[in-house]
């Protein structure tokens, strides 16, 4: 039995190289070379290290302060939230999706109702598409905060930190108000929102709008041109367009080398095609380029938030679609889909983020995938980082947003 592990685990190193060109890293081994004498050695980056922005390990082999070769390892948040779905009813599965990118729970809701609607032929009132764009707008700015926060942590400016969580903080007392949730706030739903917005929220979220503005631009004075945060960020971690093509990334990686690709302006979802916005990119394809990309993309965030409450003042109407399906569905037994399948895609703050539904015509799906960009965006970390320093695989890692959840589920 121990020869046929053996011949077995040759097996799958030997698939591993004939896949991928690469040799699987042995955590026992210290090697020398033996033209030069330099000595190598294979360590743990995580799963607990604190920059990993998540559950995170990477096994990589240094020489010195310089990292070789580097091998990220996934799976220790595996939570089974594809199959799980299968399991519930159409309406119990939100909350599961809620939980998948944690940081942007309300874009992930966008993407799974957009497919169930589909399915159903149904869309949803104008104002109720019109809410969409403002809450998920605003999850992404408040995604984009917590990135910037613990990012600048890693290059020990702590000021910016407070100011981001600070702001964010706001963000999710908006959430409160209209959902009762901060965090997994369950609001969308098939055929439109859970329920109206409250009175005098569209004058909070112009007072928070006014905030943010001025935190931005506060943000930009810190950070920008800090003779350290340049230092630590330019010519890190580059990576050009054609390995993004070749990798499938998607979102501030991808448009911070040059490419114009954002899915809310090359398919429209949710009336999107009605709001004036820029997608931002730069060409450098670095950490610091992603900077400037995300940095700008809250401002055309906070943009769209500030049409979307115009348009709101003069959209009077239901937030739910007039379908006897959808209006009181069943508490257990909830509502049932015609058999078919739906792919759709949405912008999350991290990229393109694809949700494939299945119906069997029964209540509950026979299937849910989901396209994630973190996973995506994990298997560039050695693309990133080799031939780098120790040091600046931190922030490699926090250039890149992961979210450890949308990546295992």
């Amino acid at each position: 039995m121990a020869d046929e592990r053996t011949s077995a685990e040759q097996q799958r190193l030997a698939a591993r190289r004939a896949t991928t060109g690469r040799e699987e890293l042995d955590l026992q081994r210290v090697s020398v070379e033996p033209e030069t004498g330099v000595e190598t050695l294979v360590l743990n980056m995580g799963p607990q290290h604190p920059s990993t922005h998540g559950v995170l390990r990477l096994v990589i082999e240094v020489d010195g302060e310089v990292i070789r070769r580097c091998e990220p390892v996934i799976g220790y948040l595996h939570t089974g939230i594809e199959k799980t779905c299968e399991h519930r009813t159409y309406h119990q599965v939100v909350p599961l999706i809620d939980r998948q990118d944690y940081l942007s729970p309300l874009n992930e809701e966008m993407g799974y109702v957009l497919a169930v609607e589909r399915l159903l032929g149904v869309e949803p009132p104008k104002r109720a598409q019109y809410i969409r764009v403002l809450m998920a707008e605003l999850s992404r700015i408040a995604s984009h905060l917590v990135w910037l926060g613990t990012g600048a942590l890693e290059v020990n400016v702590s000021a910016v930190f407070m100011y981001c969580f600070e702001t964010r903080e706001r963000i999710l007392d908006l959430f409160e108000r209209v959902s009762g949730a901060r965090m997994f706030p369950r609001y969308f739903c098939v055929g439109g929102v859970m329920r109206d917005l409250p009175r005098g929220f569209l004058d909070e979220v112009l007072k928070f709008l006014e905030f943010f503005r001025r935190i931005h631009k506060d943000l930009h004075g810190i950070v920008t041109r800090n003779p350290i945060w340049v230092a630590r960020n330019e010519g890190v971690a580059v990576i050009t367009k054609e390995q993004c093509f070749a990798y499938g990334v998607t979102g501030p990686i991808l448009r911070a080398t040059g490419v114009e690709y954002d899915v809310r302006r090359a398919f429209p979802y949710s009336s999107y095609e009605e709001f004036d916005f820029e997608v931002p990119t730069q060409t450098a394809g670095d950490s610091y380029a992603r900077y400037l990309v995300r940095m700008a993309e809250m401002e055309q965030s906070a943009r769209i938030v500030e049409q979307a409450v115009e348009k709101l003042r003069g959209a009077d109407g239901p937030v739910m679609v007039d379908d006897p399906r959808l209006r009181k569905p069943h508490p257990h037994k909830g509502f049932f889909v015609p058999p078919g399948e739906a792919y759709v895609t949405v912008e999350s703050p991290r990229g393109e983020k694809g949700y494939y539904v299945v119906s069997d015509g029964s209540n509950k799906p026979l299937r849910v995938r989901m396209r994630s960009p973190s996973f995506a965006h994990i298997q560039i970390l050695p693309l990133l980082v080799e031939g780098g320093y120790i040091a600046d695989a931190i922030i490699a890692i926090g250039s890149v947003d992961p979210v450890l959840g949308d990546v295992d589920r």
